[in-house]
């Protein structure tokens, strides 16, 4: 790009920019910052680590680029060429101080792509892994696939900088050949995610007929969705650049970076798919729910006010929400009557009641106890006959068991929502996994690099009992 104006540059700039602003509000209310812990989970582990910190290394080193270059193209502007007019002063005429800026800066950009190269052929090996895998193969560690991802990063993290070391005596070529070999990897590792696309439609209908949990479903459809979008910001992130590179080997007649409006054109083109598909990456990486981010802070709402229930000032607490449904719930309970000197409110039926005690301001406390409804038959009414006889061979429950229930849970990032009457997301793919053919990563899945994950039951226990689903 030593052809281009610098407004090419100060264009980067602000959509890098605002990229790395898209990158700190969305790890925010991820889970403010958490994942960028070294131990961020349960699941933290090499892989987790390697593809978090290469990817979010990446996209400071291509702000730092291009605001570099922006300043620098602002401080030397035009100048005017015989025969050519006024063009963009060439490096030559450049400071002795900003032509030492050049190949630091390039090389800044090598690095970025060789790490960004390093998420795309993860996530194309992850994704390849996935629409194969069966219930017989079920480590991606020790796969193919991972094996791939392993050689394939390692060459990608040498060969671009050291292409970029070797070149950097000719700023101009040292330029060209590092968009060549950037979009020529760029460009192989987009085409080959083009099978993944056609496949996926069908790898969702098998999932549905697996009987996988909606939620796993719906995950998955959106993820195809971003990378169907990404796919197409990729072309127009690396075919302007691979153009660039190519014509800038020759060596002699560079006719595109001889024309300043084709060169702007695809720099700027180039500008827009990095940033749109980096952030689609970012999405997919740390996948935000916001079901649970609204149950998080409805449950620290709920603990703050737990804290903050009793006045400072020293005057009494409101009535809580159990003492005001209970009151609610039997206000069709008798009038209060004198047993044992003090007043109740009784309600049930047969010869023993649930009573609530109540304070003497009208507030009823939920201390729930089984006392005599009345003293004598005498009491009962009917003409002094007893209520027993037709009772006697019956039994009647005063409450009704209540269905099973369960918490709300939090699963690494996300909050999953208690409910009634209904297994949990986790435990509906362990019941899934047992006649399933599909691989145990499928079920419950979350994210390209949250593979340490299985489903396992859930146990939570409550006072004196504990739960298994």
């Amino acid at each position: 790009m030593s052809h281009t104006s610098p407004a090419t540059y100060l264009v980067w700039s602000i959509i890098t920019s605002l990229l790395g602003v898209f990158l700190i509000f969305h790890l925010w209310s991820f889970d403010r910052f958490k994942c960028l812990k070294w131990n961020s989970g349960p699941y933290s582990g090499a892989f987790k680590r390697v593809m978090t910190y290469s990817y979010l290394l990446g996209i400071p080193l291509v702000v730092t680029y291009a605001v570099g270059n922006t300043i620098i193209k602002y401080h030397e502007g035009f100048m005017q060429v015989p025969f050519l007019g006024i063009v963009t002063k060439p490096y030559t005429f450049w400071g002795l101080d900003e032509q030492r800026c050049i190949f630091p800066l390039t090389l800044c950009f090598s690095v970025a792509w060789s790490l960004e190269m390093v998420t795309h052929l993860e996530e194309l090996c992850f994704w390849l892994y996935l629409v194969n895998s069966t219930s017989r193969n079920q480590d991606w560690f020790k796969t193919l696939y991972f094996k791939t991802w392993v050689i394939g990063s390692a060459v990608a993290v040498m060969y671009m900088p050291l292409l970029t070391i070797f070149t950097r005596g000719d700023p101009i070529k040292n330029e060209a050949y590092t968009f060549l070999a950037g979009s020529l990897g760029s460009l192989s590792l987009t085409l080959w995610f083009l099978p993944v696309l056609y496949m996926f439609p069908t790898f969702l209908k098998n999932l549905k007929s697996e009987g996988v949990d909606i939620g796993t479903i719906v995950r998955l459809t959106k993820f195809e969705e971003l990378n169907r979008i990404r796919i197409i910001f990729r072309f127009l992130f690396c075919v302007p650049l691979l153009i660039l590179g190519v014509d800038g080997v020759r060596p002699h007649d560079h006719r595109i970076n001889e024309s300043m409006l084709l060169t702007d054109l695809f720099c700027v083109l180039a500008g827009f798919g990095f940033a749109v598909s980096s952030g689609i990456t970012l999405v997919i990486f740390f996948p935000r729910s916001i079901e649970g981010e609204i149950a998080a802070k409805d449950a620290e709402r709920d603990r703050k006010r737990s804290r903050t229930g009793r006045s400072t000032f020293g005057l009494e607490s409101r009535p809580s929400r159990m003492d005001t449904y209970m009151s609610e719930t039997y206000s069709f309970s008798q009038q209060p009557s004198s047993i044992h000197g003090r007043d109740k409110q009784y309600f049930g039926n047969n010869r023993t009641a649930h009573y609530l005690t109540s304070s003497p301001k009208g507030n009823f406390h939920p201390s729930i106890q089984d006392v005599p409804l009345f003293d004598d038959d005498s009491q009962l009414g009917h003409g002094g006959k007893s209520m027993e006889g037709p009772w006697k061979d019956e039994e009647r429950d005063v409450a009704a068991p209540l269905p099973p229930m369960r918490p709300n849970r939090r699963r690494g990032t996300e909050v999953e929502l208690g409910g009634i009457e209904s297994l949990t997301e986790t435990n509906l793919s362990v019941h899934n996994l047992r006649m399933s053919n599909l691989n145990p990563l499928v079920h419950g899945f979350t994210s390209p690099i949250n593979l340490g994950y299985t489903a396992e039951p859930e146990t939570y226990t409550m006072p004196k009992y504990t739960f298994k689903k």
